[in-house]
């Protein structure tokens, strides 16, 4: 009986140990769920602008007026249509030999102060604040496209950003407080000062006692024709500089230019002949010339004054008579 009892101890405690093997070896081949479990909040981050900066504009440089030779012209013809002195544009240009002029050469017809210094736009900043720059710009070195700093974005990068941004700001509010008045008086625009009536810059006066025998037509005669007699005096009609003086412009025979104030020039034609010399100055009513019929079929005076290079009616402005 006590053998029996020990024999069915024995097998309980064996089966005992089969189930407790077959539970570990279930556990060792089951694979535990360890993924993390995120909360989702519903709000959405806006995202942060960053600081924008603005390049100055620059405008195109002043260039300097130039002409293009065309088939007929001589170098006194182009100085005479606008309004310069022949001995100015082989100046410009460096002729060794004024006559020697080709068709399509391009020709300076203005100082070479004309093309000096590029303009530049003011900028306006988000703050509201102009700036302008009084500091001329060299075209050949200044850069006219914004240039923009790439950054990966982080919150050291943006806070970086937002303290340059700030402090910019501080240093414009600074300068402001700092400004004197002259400098205030600098960057105020120049104004241009409205061009005035040649009746009120220069007083004119006809340039021979003689007949009106033709009048300004802008298409056919660019200005006026005295008929008187021969060796008659003509005067100059205002004071002035005589910038050419010679018989080398075909159809003006024996002709003088005087430029005065205001870019105005005066021409005086067909001369017997011309008592004044390139360079000369002279004064309003001082006898010039004597009336002649160079290159023309009658004792005439061809008269004409120009604005610029550009013909316009001398009737305008010389006094009645």
């Amino acid at each position: 009986m006590k053998q029996s009892c020990l024999l069915k101890k024995n097998e309980a405690l064996r089966l005992l140990g089969f189930a407790s093997m077959a539970s570990l070896l279930a556990a060792c081949t089951s694979v535990p769920n360890n993924a993390p479990v995120i909360e989702r909040s519903s709000e959405v981050a806006a995202p942060v602008a960053r600081p924008v900066v603005v390049a100055p504009v620059v405008k195109e440089q002043e260039v300097r007026p130039s002409y293009t030779v065309k088939r007929g012209d001589t170098l006194l013809r182009i100085a005479f249509d606008h309004g310069q002195s022949y001995s100015d544009l082989v100046a410009w240009n460096n002729l060794r030999n004024p006559n020697d002029i080709k068709v399509d050469q391009v020709l300076w017809i203005g100082p070479p102060e004309g093309s000096s210094v590029a303009k530049v736009s003011p900028v306006t900043t988000s703050q509201g604040i102009e700036i302008r720059s009084l500091t001329p710009v060299n075209p050949s070195t200044n850069k006219t496209a914004p240039r923009g700093d790439k950054r990966t974005y982080s919150e050291s990068n943006l806070a970086e950003l937002q303290k340059a941004a700030d402090g910019a700001s501080t240093q414009t509010t600074v300068a402001q407080k700092n400004e004197t008045p002259i400098a205030k008086a600098a960057e105020k625009p120049v104004e241009k000062t409205p061009a005035v009536p040649a009746a009120e810059t220069i007083d004119w006066i006809w340039p021979a006692d003689a007949k009106l025998i033709a009048g300004f037509d802008d298409q056919k005669n660019k200005g006026l024709d005295l008929g008187g007699k021969l060796g008659q005096e003509v005067v100059a009609v205002a004071a002035g500089k005589v910038i050419y003086e010679g018989g080398a412009m075909r159809g003006y025979g024996n002709m003088l230019i005087i430029k005065h104030a205001n870019n105005y020039l005066s021409a005086y034609a067909h001369n017997k002949v011309n008592l004044v010399k390139e360079g000369q100055s002279v004064s309003k009513g001082q006898k010039i010339a004597e009336m002649g019929n160079s290159d023309s079929d009658v004792v005439k005076l061809h008269f004409e004054i120009r604005q610029a290079g550009k013909p316009i009616d001398p009737m305008k402005v010389l006094p009645a008579r």
